[in-house]
């Protein structure tokens, strides 16, 4: 990864109006650019957002030691995109190998997941969707794969306040 990959993805980010069903890749242009090569791409959209307040907080690791709050880990792809129910996201140039996906549903855009008392007062969300219990869930939950196709996930958001 290039150091200060970060401030380049988010501002490659790409808002898609208009798109209230699966994802039209046709219709999607390449907006963040995370290697080199032959590559695939991720798109993510969002389902189940209360408000379209705020930003929608991505992050994608391949490091399980980093997941779910993976902004301390220096080889994640970080972004935020303005949320809403067109909200989607598209990083290219991403090399085979097996990822997980988190997302913050950050209402009051102040860069952090609110919690009271432990629970999170945003929505929350991952990639593969796994059912939240007690805690978050771990790596292995969220993991998918990312080969020489290009990926689409849906992630659905929860609230828990």
């Amino acid at each position: 990864m290039v150091p200060g990959r970060t401030a380049f993805l988010a501002a490659g980010l790409l808002l898609l109006a208009g798109n209230n069903g699966p994802v039209d890749q046709a219709a999607i242009a390449p907006t963040i650019v995370a290697g080199h090569g032959t590559e695939a791409s991720l798109i993510v959209s969002f389902a189940g957002l209360r408000s379209a307040r705020g930003l929608m907080r991505v992050c994608l690791t391949r490091n399980p030691r980093f997941f779910p709050g993976c902004d301390k880990d220096p080889d994640a792809f970080k972004a935020s995109v303005a949320a809403g129910p067109t909200a989607n996201l598209r990083i290219t140039g991403i090399a085979s190998g097996d990822y997980a996906l988190s997302v913050v549903h950050d209402e009051n855009a102040n860069a952090r997941a609110d919690m009271l008392l432990g629970i999170p007062r945003e929505g929350v969300g991952f990639s593969e969707n796994p059912r939240l219990l007690f805690g978050p869930p771990t790596f292995r939950a969220a993991r998918f794969h990312i080969g020489g196709q290009d990926v689409a996930k849906l992630v659905r958001i929860r609230y828990f306040l």
